[in-house]
């Protein structure tokens, strides 16, 4: 079985600055980390590779600037087998649409894959828009919100859903595209004695000019259908009213301060 896990560089810290002509994230320069999410995908695949056994494999795909290997690296110590990173500054600025194209490009490129596994969603963007729309650039269906995987068979996969109102089990066909929560399993820190092993391993880079689509138009800020009009962060506000007296009173100041600011009427 191959399987595919897609994986992502985000920031380590909240502070980040926004470029206010594009309405981006600044990522040059600032800490950096793979994306939680992911790590439960690659966990996800790891176990699935093993339980499918002989000559099943897991290769990660990430797309972002240059210092990304660091993510596919750390993937490589989690027990990935291969790895690709689509890098270009054609691909900058893109929105969730183009960014789940270029990606369905990188897996035209690398592929084909039995099994894809994204996380849920990143830190930085919590569309939760990628996995999905990525399952119908590739013409594949995808389960999203994967909370157990249950059986992995020849053929087919057996996983239970986590719905709003109840969990569902469903049986998919390969290939299959699936998006997991947080929590399916306890993701494996990185192994020193796989860092040390596979310091070396090459990695496959993949630019503009090596993909099927060579059409700078479909990607990147400039094929974005929607792009961000103004970001910017939250006002912190440390205004505070303290209630003074017993229970009662304080019950009864709370509420005349709630009705003035009309939050009762």
């Amino acid at each position: 079985m191959k399987i595919l896990v897609c994986i992502k560089q985000v920031p380590g810290t909240s502070q980040v600055e926004i470029d206010e002509t594009t309405g981006t994230l600044k990522r040059d320069g600032v800490a950096a980390k793979m994306n939680p999410f992911d790590l439960y995908a690659l966990e996800t695949a790891v176990r699935i590779r093993d339980a499918a056994g002989g000559d099943s494999s897991v290769t990660v795909l990430s797309m972002g600037p240059p210092q990304c290997e660091k993510v596919v690296r750390e993937a490589f110590a989690m027990g990935a087998d291969a790895g690709a990173i689509l890098s270009d500054r054609a691909f900058g600025g893109a929105d969730v649409l183009m960014t789940s194209f270029t990606l369905s490009q990188g897996v035209a490129k690398t592929g084909p894959y039995d099994l894809v596994v994204c996380g849920k969603q990143t830190t930085d963007g919590d569309t939760a828009q990628v996995g999905a729309e990525l399952a119908e650039w590739l013409g594949i269906p995808h389960v999203a919100c994967v909370k157990s995987v249950d059986r992995v068979g020849p053929d087919s996969i057996d996983v239970t859903v986590d719905l709003p109102d109840r969990e569902v089990a469903q049986r998919v066909p390969y290939p299959v595209l699936l998006t997991v929560e947080k929590g399916i399993f306890e993701p494996r820190l990185p192994s020193y004695t796989l860092m040390k092993k596979t310091a070396d391993r090459p990695i496959q880079w993949l630019a503009l000019a090596d993909l099927p689509d060579t059409d700078p138009k479909h990607y990147g800020l400039n094929g974005s259908p929607t792009q961000v009009k103004r970001i910017f962060p939250p006002d912190a506000r440390a205004e505070r009213t303290m209630l003074e007296g017993d229970a009662a009173a304080q019950a009864d100041a709370l509420a005349d301060l709630l009705e003035e600011r009309k939050f009762l009427r």
